[in-house]
């Protein structure tokens, strides 16, 4: 299915199985490499490289130094970059929704709902680049004045998430590009495709050689992590995903005092109460639970129903869920595809046999 799909690919460019460092695809120096798969079939989408900790070094050298010129452009040069990015994404969004389906299973209308979202980002900050204002504070004195200023940090590290590769790469490395700061992408394991089709279209929108560098790893993900957090050259570290990574990262980080920014697990919960409209509240819950088939750090894990309504409840509840219809994500009318990783099916089978 994977080579029939990739096949219908526009822009068969947006399709990198390289990292990308100083400008250049590149495999890993040490030659090694892995499987990304389908999760809706197992076959495999692409292999790409095994990147450690000597490539890791490599990147965060070459943002470094371009960092050295990239600081100096005007707010409206990296705006109008910025929202050059998003057009792309827009224009590609087809290409770019397949290959997220592919390497992540969501359901090709999630996808597509994705692409939009990670432009609106690039968007967002591209007006916010122009609005960094410093300010004048009154002082006690006066023959004083006290002016604030701001100014970029130095080398980002942007780590994503698999369950929204293409939006939290945006997220993160929008705000770092509009700062002024440089960037080193860690994208999961699981979905490197997307955050690579994402550095293809930041160069062709003008980004300065050096200042976007992505390193692929899945093995290594321990050896890279400390890589980028103990590294004196990088200043901000932005991480999604787990509780327990997030712990280990800001520890690591805590060496240089580098500065982050975390978005760690939820458990989110979804309530009802004995006045809500029933079909309302289905229908919500429905996109609340089900969508990117439950992957989602706002995932409704928790249901509370006021109990002189539970019994309805949950015989709507049940009669809903009856009519999803379950497949691959680039299948149409499929509104749940499948669990990403085995992690993720080990941890729904312990829920259900538990």
């Amino acid at each position: 299915m994977a080579p029939r799909i990739l096949a219908s690919l526009v822009r068969k460019d947006l399709f990198r199985t390289q990292g990308y460092i100083g400008g250049s695809w590149v495999d890993a120096a040490s030659g090694r490499t892995f499987d990304v798969l389908d999760p809706a079939t197992l076959d495999k989408v692409a292999t790409v490289p095994e990147m450690g900790s000597e490539d890791t070094l490599k990147a965060i050298q070459s943002a470094h130094t371009a960092f050295q010129s990239y600081k100096q452009t005007t707010a409206r040069q990296r705006a109008r970059w910025l929202r050059k990015w998003s057009d792309l994404c827009l224009e590609n969004a087809d290409d770019l929704a397949l290959i997220l389906c592919l390497e992540n299973g969501k359901t090709l209308a999630e996808a597509k709902g994705e692409v939009t979202y990670a432009a609106s980002f690039l968007e967002w900050f591209a007006g916010e680049a122009e609005r960094t204002y410093g300010e004048v504070v009154p002082s006690s004195n006066p023959k004083q004045r006290i002016l604030t200023f701001k100014q970029p940090l130095g080398v980002a590290a942007c780590m994503a998430p698999w369950n929204f590769p293409i939006a939290m790469i945006t997220r993160k490395c929008g705000a770092a590009l509009a700062a002024g700061c440089t960037t080193v992408w860690k994208p999961a394991g699981e979905t490197p495709l997307s955050c690579l089709a994402q550095a293809v279209l930041a160069q062709e929108a003008g980004f300065p050689t050096g200042c976007i560098n992505v390193i692929t790893t899945l093995d290594l993900v321990a050896e890279v992590g400390e890589t980028l957090c103990t590294s004196k050259l990088v200043r901000k570290l932005s991480f999604t995903g787990s509780t327990r990574v997030g712990k280990l990262l800001a520890s690591q980080c805590s060496s240089n005092l580098t500065k982050m920014s975390l978005e760690l697990g939820g458990n989110s919960p979804f309530i009802v109460f004995d006045d809500a409209d029933m079909e309302t509240a289905i229908e919500a819950f429905t996109m609340a639970k089900f969508r990117n088939s439950g992957q989602t750090c706002v995932t409704a894990n928790r249901v509370f129903v006021q109990s002189r309504i539970y019994d309805a409840f949950a015989k709507a509840l049940v009669d809903k869920v009856k009519t999803l219809k379950v497949g691959p994500g680039t299948e149409p009318d499929v509104f749940i595809g499948p669990l990403t990783h085995e992690r993720a099916v080990d941890k729904a089978m312990s829920h259900i046999e538990g």
